[in-house]
């Protein structure tokens, strides 16, 4: 809590009334052995003395320009967001198991989900996920489960997929039977083709994997790529940046097929882009959409618009009873509390700017970054390595070293990117940038003068 008022009278009295002589009777079960002893702590502050040094902690931190993205993205966050979700309400708000008592929780779950739903071109959504790398492992194992023509438990994943995401899903469904099978990229475009599919046509397949931006920024080629997954009765697993798809067409609707084989069937993706800060890395929230057919198997909580007794309209947690979250053995998945603060952030953010809105972070993002792009290319030592187009990142070629250069940009204020060296090493020295709405001309003149800079003075002194 912000500010605490007891006294040392307050302390002593509440001692007092439950019998105990001291604070350190109150942890006499733990034993001697465990505790941590002296901390070494330097003397209090005043809170005036603690202010002034936090301030001054903060300025030795500096406020860099970031060109980092990766998976977690800068935007603007309009104020209102996080004014309205940490209200009392809100903030405090618990799972909301009893209808009667979170008609205002549950409402905006269900808001959050018809947005949902409204962005991915898909039937259902859920109540949200911990984040978008085990939202994808939650998918993966959902696949599992809803694909009854497929008994192999294999799952393709194009390389271009964020390679955190991958490892994750190995560290968690790897250990459960399933088989993660990777896909390689066109070292010229920055996708993946067909051709990296065909040898896997005609066999016992579970779902293929489709990241939309992939790490890379590219757009993959999702038509083609959902049309072979069905016509090989295999189900599509969509991983989309939220943001993308105000302006990119909604997986529900990728192929060109016109029957029931139409659309992903799985949309996942991390939701930290709707109103969410960077945070360090965190708490960030992930989301899930699937089609009405696999609506039994999704993991988490759904919740469905109804009437009470006299026709009103009401909200409450539908075809999952309470005990399937936390029964082990009987669940659907062990996900379980879901990140409803954060999406209680996302769907204010979402209605805030309305579709119009994001349409217009969108564009921004994407005009920046090609902004970027054509000015970083331009310098000496320095050009894009993929042809294909992209959304708010691209993946930039250096003549040597990723790591000195980012170090020496650093010095100068600026976050130049993500070194993709031992991630991608086949790709020689490469570097992964990105440009949201929040980047400015300034700032990518600043960018593109300092790498000119830190270039010539890296050659000179060769």
């Amino acid at each position: 809590m912000p500010f605490i008022p007891h006294t040392a009278e307050d302390i002593e009295r509440m001692l007092e009334r439950i019998g105990a002589h001291s604070i350190e009777d109150l942890f006499d079960e733990i034993p001697a052995a465990l505790r941590a002893g002296e901390l070494n702590l330097p003397p209090a502050l005043g809170e005036m003395e603690l202010g002034r040094l936090l301030t001054e902690r903060a300025k030795d931190d500096g406020r860099p320009v970031n060109f980092i993205g990766a998976g977690a993205y800068e935007h603007h966050i309009p104020a209102p967001v996080w004014a309205i979700t940490t209200r009392g309400e809100f903030y405090s708000a618990y799972t909301p198991y009893q209808a009667e008592a979170s008609q205002g929780t549950l409402q905006l779950i269900y808001e959050f989900q018809s947005m949902m739903c409204a962005l991915t071109g898909m039937e259902v959504a859920n109540a949200s996920l911990y984040d978008g790398a085990s939202a994808l492992v939650e998918a993966c194992l959902m696949a599992v489960r809803a694909n009854r023509g497929s008994s192999s438990r294999r799952i393709l994943v194009p390389r271009t997929l964020n390679p955190t995401y991958g490892q994750v899903a190995h560290a968690i469904a790897g250990n459960q039977g399933v088989v993660f099978e990777s896909v390689d990229f066109d070292r010229t475009a920055g996708r993946t083709p067909l051709e990296s599919l065909l040898p896997f046509s005609g066999q016992d397949v579970t779902a293929l994997v489709i990241p939309q931006p992939n790490f890379f920024g590219c757009l993959e080629e999702a038509d083609e790529l959902t049309d072979w997954a069905h016509q090989n009765k295999i189900l599509v697993i969509a991983v989309v940046n939220p943001i993308s798809l105000a302006v990119l067409k909604p997986p529900g609707q990728w192929g060109t097929r016109t029957d029931a084989g139409h659309g992903a069937d799985i949309v996942c993706g991390e939701g930290q882009p709707l109103g969410v800060p960077l945070s360090s890395g965190g708490p960030y929230f992930g989301f899930m959409t699937t089609r009405m057919q696999y609506v039994r198997q999704m993991p988490g909580r759904i919740v469905g618009r109804t009437v009470d007794t006299e026709g009103r309209p009401g909200f409450s947690l539908t075809l999952q009873a309470r005990e399937q979250h936390i029964r082990r053995s009987k669940a659907t998945s062990n996900i379980c509390t879901n990140q409803g603060l954060l999406v209680t952030a996302a769907t204010i953010y979402m209605s805030l700017l309305g579709a119009a809105g994001l349409q217009r972070v969108a564009a921004a993002s994407l005009q920046r970054t090609a902004q970027l792009v054509a000015r970083l290319s331009a310098i000496a030592g320095v050009k894009e390595a993929f042809t294909a187009a992209h959304f708010h990142e691209a993946v930039l070629l250096l003549d040597r070293p990723v790591p000195p250069v980012l170090g020496a940009l650093a010095q100068r204020g600026i976050l130049g990117g993500l070194d993709l060296t031992d991630r991608y090493p086949e790709l020689g020295h490469s570097l992964l940038v990105c440009a949201t709405e929040t980047k400015l001309d300034v700032d990518i003149d600043s960018y593109a003068a300092a790498l000119a800079d830190v270039m010539k003075l890296a050659r000179a002194a060769a």
